[in-house]
Formats: structure tokens, C-alpha cells, sequence
């Protein structure tokens, strides 16, 4: 597929031509919805108490879709926007801590040029990776309901269909986990659907692989990489490298 860098987000790869209209409009719909009247609710109010710190920033306060490399092999699928963080940049993981911490994962196993993300503008570049998320919009405390993923549900399912080379899905937290694994394609293509996997770090789920279809070969999990997580060391960078290492590994 012909690929080239999109004009209002140097940080995206995106078809060339038509493919290209897919992506825009998915972006689009995902910005403006407001299907769920309690994160419409959160992400405007966040907005207009926003920190001293971020006084002179226009915050994006919309849905966030998702970024990367259209091409990819890989996809990151995060919980839902920080709501200083995506909710404020308006690209996934981008001005917080976790975003901090998968950047540097991503940059120190070559799907990086930075090991940061700021901001809309400030040089990243992904390459063989996709990062996304469960939901589209911060939710408060971190904690989207049930409705509110099902309601977030077709914009992966959409992103899937967009992103036909993509072979491991790596789910941070259990909510992404069981978001992933509910998904149409996914869930058609697990070799025992009697039970939902639970979520554990480094669990794989191996998916059923149709030669002549498009779809991913697995579902890796690990911790989020939250600021809780990470302060008391549930999660390590030793520990997410191993994630990546047997990323590498599976992806040949």
C-alpha cells in the first residue's frame, strides 16, 4: 500500500489516494461523536478546569482517534484518553506518563524516532505500529462503563478493517484486554471460544489465522503502562521490554 505522512499530523502514516478518505472520515466520526452524554460531559469540563500548567492550551475535548502506521504489523490498544493527556493533545498517549513510558518501549524497539510525545507537533514518528484505544473519550477516574465501551466498539472494529497487515494486538490493561477480545474479528478467530481468556501480564491468546484473509495472528496482554502501575513497579521497563522482545519474536 502506498503510504505518506499526514499534513495536519506529522506523527501519522496514512494511505495514499482513496484509502486515504477511509482514515479521514474514521477521524473524523470518532472526533465528533457523543454518543455517551457522561464522557461528552467529562471531556468538556476537564477542558474548562483545565491546570495552570495547560492555561494557554487549546485543549481538543473530542473524541481522540487513533495514529500511527497504517502498513503495521502491530497494534497498541490503550484503555481511553488521559484527560490531561489525549483529551488535551488530541493524539492517543501523547502529553502524559503513560504516554511517556510506551514511548520510550516503542522507541527503544524501533517503531519509534523519539522516545516522547508532547504534543500534535512535536516530531514523533511510529512506524509498524498503531496505537489506539478502548474507548475514545477521558472518562472520570479512569473508568468507563460497560455501555460506554460497547458504544466505542464499532470505531476498533473500523480501525481493524482499515489496518489489513496487522498480525499481534497487544492490550494494555484488562479493560482494553476484554474490549480486544470481544471484537467481532477477533472473537470469531479464537481457537477456544467456550471461555473468555482472563487477563494476565504476558498472556497470549493464539488466533486461528485464515492465509487468505487479513486479520491478527494473536492478542498479547500486559499492565497498563499507568503511572500507578509503573510507581509501584507492577510494572517494569525490564518487564514491558520482555513484551516486546516476544513481539519481535512473533512478527518474525
Amino acid at each position: 500500500m502506498s503510504t505518506e505522512r499526514d499534513p495536519d499530523d506529522p506523527g501519522r502514516i496514512v494511505p495514499s489516494h482513496s484509502a486515504f478518505d477511509e482514515f479521514a472520515a474514521l477521524s473524523a466520526e470518532i472526533a465528533s461523536c457523543k454518543r455517551c452524554p457522561r464522557l461528552v460531559s467529562w471531556r468538556e469540563k476537564t477542558a474548562r478546569l483545565r491546570p495552570s500548567l495547560s492555561d494557554q492550551e487549546p485543549y481538543w475535548a473530542r473524541g481522540v482517534p487513533g495514529f500511527g502506521d497504517v502498513d503495521a504489523k502491530l497494534l497498541v490498544v490503550g484503555l481511553a484518553p488521559a484527560a490531561q493527556g489525549a483529551n488535551r493533545t488530541g493524539r492517543m498517549f501523547t502529553g502524559d506518563r503513560s504516554g511517556t513510558f510506551l514511548f520510550s518501549a516503542l522507541y527503544r524497539h524501533g517503531y519509534a524516532n523519539q522516545p516522547f510525545s508532547s504534543h500534535l507537533r512535536d516530531g514523533l514518528e511510529l512506524k509498524g505500529v498503531y496505537v489506539t484505544a478502548a474507548v475514545r473519550c477521558a472518562p472520570p477516574a479512569n473508568l468507563p462503563s460497560s455501555e460506554e465501551r460497547s458504544n466505542c466498539a464499532p470505531y476498533l472494529s473500523a480501525e481493524l478493517a482499515l489496518l489489513r497487515r496487522i498480525e499481534v494486538i497487544l492490550a494494555l490493561g484488562a479493560f482494553a484486554f476484554d474490549a480486544t477480545l470481544r471484537q467481532p474479528l477477533v472473537k470469531a478467530r479464537m481457537q477456544s471460544s467456550a471461555t473468555r481468556p482472563r487477563f494476565a501480564h504476558g498472556l497470549q491468546v493464539d488466533l486461528s489465522y485464515p492465509t487468505k484473509e487479513h486479520g491478527p495472528k494473536c492478542v498479547m496482554a500486559s499492565y497498563h503502562p499507568s503511572q500507578r502501575n509503573v510507581y509501584t513497579g507492577l510494572l517494569t521497563t525490564a518487564a514491558f521490554d520482555a513484551i516486546f522482545d516476544r513481539i519481535r519474536d512473533l512478527l518474525g
